[in-house]
Protein backbone atom coordinates (compact mmCIF):
# COMPACT_ATOMS: atom_id res chain seq x y z
CA UNK A 1 0.00 0.00 0.00
CA UNK A 2 1.37 3.77 -0.97
CA UNK A 3 0.38 5.96 1.26
CA UNK A 4 0.54 10.14 0.65
CA UNK A 5 3.51 11.70 2.84
CA UNK A 6 5.29 15.08 3.03
CA UNK A 7 7.71 16.71 0.24
CA UNK A 8 10.87 15.39 0.82
CA UNK A 9 13.42 18.31 2.13
CA UNK A 10 16.63 17.62 -0.12
CA UNK A 11 19.70 19.36 1.29
CA UNK A 12 17.61 20.62 4.44
CA UNK A 13 19.49 20.81 7.70
CA UNK A 14 18.44 21.38 11.47
CA UNK A 15 19.69 25.81 11.50
CA UNK A 16 21.36 27.09 14.69
CA UNK A 17 19.58 29.32 16.83
CA UNK A 18 19.72 32.67 15.57
CA UNK A 19 22.19 35.01 16.54
CA UNK A 20 22.35 37.56 19.24
CA UNK A 21 24.72 40.11 17.05
CA UNK A 22 22.05 43.70 17.13
CA UNK A 23 20.34 43.73 14.28
CA UNK A 24 20.46 47.42 12.84
CA UNK A 25 17.85 49.54 10.86
CA UNK A 26 17.28 52.74 9.40
CA UNK A 27 14.64 53.63 12.10
CA UNK A 28 15.31 51.18 14.73
CA UNK A 29 18.36 48.63 16.66
CA UNK A 30 16.93 45.58 17.96
CA UNK A 31 19.56 44.33 20.57
CA UNK A 32 19.83 41.54 23.01
CA UNK A 33 18.03 42.67 26.44
CA UNK A 34 20.61 43.73 28.88
CA UNK A 35 20.58 44.67 32.38
CA UNK A 36 21.40 48.30 32.15
CA UNK A 37 18.22 48.46 29.83
CA UNK A 38 16.07 48.48 32.82
CA UNK A 39 15.61 52.07 33.54
CA UNK A 40 15.08 53.02 29.91
CA UNK A 41 12.68 50.40 29.30
CA UNK A 42 10.84 51.90 32.93
CA UNK A 43 10.43 54.83 31.20
CA UNK A 44 8.96 53.60 28.16
CA UNK A 45 6.77 51.14 29.51
CA UNK A 46 5.81 52.02 33.21
CA UNK A 47 2.73 52.96 32.66
CA UNK A 48 -0.85 50.56 31.26
CA UNK A 49 -2.56 53.83 29.55
CA UNK A 50 -3.17 52.27 26.04
CA UNK A 51 -3.80 48.57 27.82
CA UNK A 52 -0.30 47.08 26.90
CA UNK A 53 -0.10 44.47 29.30
CA UNK A 54 -3.56 43.15 28.90
CA UNK A 55 -2.91 41.02 27.34
CA UNK A 56 0.81 40.17 28.65
CA UNK A 57 0.88 37.32 31.36
CA UNK A 58 2.48 39.50 33.40
CA UNK A 59 2.43 43.55 34.03
CA UNK A 60 1.14 46.12 34.93
CA UNK A 61 4.56 46.74 37.00
CA UNK A 62 3.71 48.96 40.46
CA UNK A 63 7.29 49.96 40.78
CA UNK A 64 10.80 49.77 38.58
CA UNK A 65 12.22 47.33 40.76
CA UNK A 66 9.11 45.13 39.94
CA UNK A 67 9.73 45.43 36.23
CA UNK A 68 13.43 44.97 36.98
CA UNK A 69 13.33 41.18 38.63
CA UNK A 70 11.66 40.09 35.89
CA UNK A 71 13.68 41.82 32.71
CA UNK A 72 16.92 40.90 34.87
CA UNK A 73 15.91 37.47 35.04
CA UNK A 74 15.20 36.99 31.01
CA UNK A 75 18.87 38.65 30.43
CA UNK A 76 20.90 35.71 28.76
CA UNK A 77 18.12 33.41 28.14
CA UNK A 78 18.15 31.84 24.95
CA UNK A 79 14.65 30.25 24.87
CA UNK A 80 13.01 32.79 24.87
CA UNK A 81 15.84 35.31 23.38
CA UNK A 82 14.60 38.88 24.60
CA UNK A 83 15.47 41.46 22.34
CA UNK A 84 14.86 45.57 23.13
CA UNK A 85 13.81 47.80 20.35
CA UNK A 86 15.99 50.95 20.99
CA UNK A 87 15.08 54.39 18.92
CA UNK A 88 18.34 56.71 18.92
CA UNK A 89 19.50 54.98 21.81
CA UNK A 90 16.93 54.31 23.76
CA UNK A 91 14.77 51.18 24.53
CA UNK A 92 11.37 52.02 23.68
CA UNK A 93 9.68 47.79 23.98
CA UNK A 94 10.70 44.87 23.59
CA UNK A 95 10.34 41.25 21.81
CA UNK A 96 11.73 37.56 22.16
CA UNK A 97 12.13 34.68 19.85
CA UNK A 98 10.70 31.54 21.49
CA UNK A 99 9.71 28.13 20.78
CA UNK A 100 12.57 27.46 18.93
CA UNK A 101 12.78 24.09 17.37
CA UNK A 102 15.57 23.81 15.24
CA UNK A 103 14.80 20.18 14.41
CA UNK A 104 11.82 21.01 12.50
CA UNK A 105 12.86 24.78 11.63
CA UNK A 106 10.11 26.43 13.32
CA UNK A 107 10.83 29.56 15.64
CA UNK A 108 8.21 31.95 17.18
CA UNK A 109 8.06 35.59 17.77
CA UNK A 110 6.23 37.14 20.83
CA UNK A 111 6.27 38.78 24.06
CA UNK A 112 6.43 41.86 21.55
CA UNK A 113 5.25 45.01 23.78
CA UNK A 114 5.69 48.19 22.54
CA UNK A 115 6.09 51.71 23.91
CA UNK A 116 3.97 54.74 22.87
CA UNK A 117 7.16 56.35 20.92
CA UNK A 118 7.01 52.99 19.10
CA UNK A 119 3.36 52.23 18.47
CA UNK A 120 2.31 52.47 15.23
CA UNK A 121 5.47 53.83 13.64
CA UNK A 122 7.84 52.33 11.20
CA UNK A 123 10.21 51.99 13.57
CA UNK A 124 7.82 49.05 15.08
CA UNK A 125 7.44 48.18 11.32
CA UNK A 126 11.33 47.79 11.08
CA UNK A 127 11.76 45.87 14.01
CA UNK A 128 9.70 43.14 13.18
CA UNK A 129 11.02 42.94 9.55
CA UNK A 130 14.49 42.66 11.14
CA UNK A 131 13.78 39.48 13.52
CA UNK A 132 11.89 37.64 10.95
CA UNK A 133 14.87 38.13 8.34
CA UNK A 134 17.07 37.27 10.74
CA UNK A 135 14.67 34.22 11.63
CA UNK A 136 15.01 32.82 8.09
CA UNK A 137 18.54 34.30 6.71
CA UNK A 138 19.20 31.56 9.73
CA UNK A 139 17.43 28.92 7.96
CA UNK A 140 13.63 28.39 9.75
CA UNK A 141 11.35 27.42 7.83
CA UNK A 142 8.28 28.26 9.90
CA UNK A 143 7.88 31.56 11.73
CA UNK A 144 5.07 31.82 14.05
CA UNK A 145 2.77 34.44 15.83
CA UNK A 146 0.40 33.61 18.23
CA UNK A 147 -1.87 35.73 20.30
CA UNK A 148 -4.99 35.93 22.45
CA UNK A 149 -7.53 35.30 19.95
CA UNK A 150 -9.29 38.44 21.78
CA UNK A 151 -6.17 40.34 21.07
CA UNK A 152 -7.67 42.40 18.31
CA UNK A 153 -4.48 44.91 17.76
CA UNK A 154 -2.01 42.19 18.14
CA UNK A 155 -4.13 39.77 14.89
CA UNK A 156 -4.53 43.14 13.13
CA UNK A 157 -0.69 43.44 12.96
CA UNK A 158 0.31 40.13 12.59
CA UNK A 159 -2.09 40.17 9.48
CA UNK A 160 -0.20 43.43 7.94
CA UNK A 161 3.05 42.00 8.57
CA UNK A 162 2.02 39.34 6.25
CA UNK A 163 1.41 36.24 8.70
CA UNK A 164 -1.35 33.98 7.61
CA UNK A 165 -3.98 33.00 9.94
CA UNK A 166 -4.18 29.13 11.01
CA UNK A 167 -7.19 28.05 13.51
CA UNK A 168 -7.81 29.13 16.80
CA UNK A 169 -6.68 26.97 19.67
CA UNK A 170 -9.73 26.79 22.66
CA UNK A 171 -9.56 26.97 26.08
CA UNK A 172 -5.29 27.05 25.14
CA UNK A 173 -4.13 28.54 28.57
CA UNK A 174 -4.66 29.89 31.60
CA UNK A 175 -3.06 33.35 32.85
CA UNK A 176 -4.10 35.77 34.80
CA UNK A 177 -6.70 33.43 36.51
CA UNK A 178 -8.41 33.68 32.80
CA UNK A 179 -9.03 31.80 29.54
CA UNK A 180 -7.31 32.24 26.69
CA UNK A 181 -8.16 30.94 23.57
CA UNK A 182 -5.10 31.63 21.17
CA UNK A 183 -5.01 32.33 17.65
CA UNK A 184 -2.36 31.10 15.57
CA UNK A 185 -0.40 32.59 12.68
CA UNK A 186 2.69 32.02 10.47
CA UNK A 187 5.09 32.71 7.42
CA UNK A 188 6.67 30.46 5.65
CA UNK A 189 10.02 30.60 4.19
CA UNK A 190 8.46 30.26 0.50
CA UNK A 191 7.15 32.81 1.31
CA UNK A 192 9.42 35.41 2.72
CA UNK A 193 10.81 36.70 -0.67
CA UNK A 194 7.76 38.64 -1.23
CA UNK A 195 7.23 39.48 2.23
CA UNK A 196 10.84 40.69 2.35
CA UNK A 197 10.14 42.76 -0.91
CA UNK A 198 7.24 44.65 0.81
CA UNK A 199 8.64 45.30 3.87
CA UNK A 200 11.88 46.86 2.06
CA UNK A 201 9.98 48.87 -0.62
CA UNK A 202 8.06 50.10 2.28
CA UNK A 203 10.14 51.03 4.65
CA UNK A 204 12.72 52.62 2.02
CA UNK A 205 13.00 56.74 3.22
CA UNK A 206 11.42 57.75 -0.04
CA UNK A 207 8.46 56.17 1.45
CA UNK A 208 7.77 58.84 3.83
CA UNK A 209 7.02 62.76 3.80
CA UNK A 210 8.27 65.18 5.43
CA UNK A 211 6.31 64.54 8.54
CA UNK A 212 6.82 60.75 8.46
CA UNK A 213 3.50 60.12 6.86
CA UNK A 214 3.72 57.03 4.65
CA UNK A 215 2.81 57.63 0.71
CA UNK A 216 2.12 53.68 0.25
CA UNK A 217 0.79 51.15 2.54
CA UNK A 218 2.50 47.92 3.79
Amino acid sequence: MSLPVGAALEGWKPPERPSTVPMEGHWVTVSPLAADAVTGLWEALGDDEAGTWTYMGYGPFVSRDEMADLVESWVGGDDPAFFTFDVEGQPQGWGAYLRVTPAAGSIEVGHLVFGPRLRRTAAATEAMYLMARRAFEAGYRRYEWKCDALNHRSRRAAERLGFTYEGTFRQHMVYKGRNRDTAWYSMLDTEWPERRHRFETWLDPANFDDSGIQLRSL
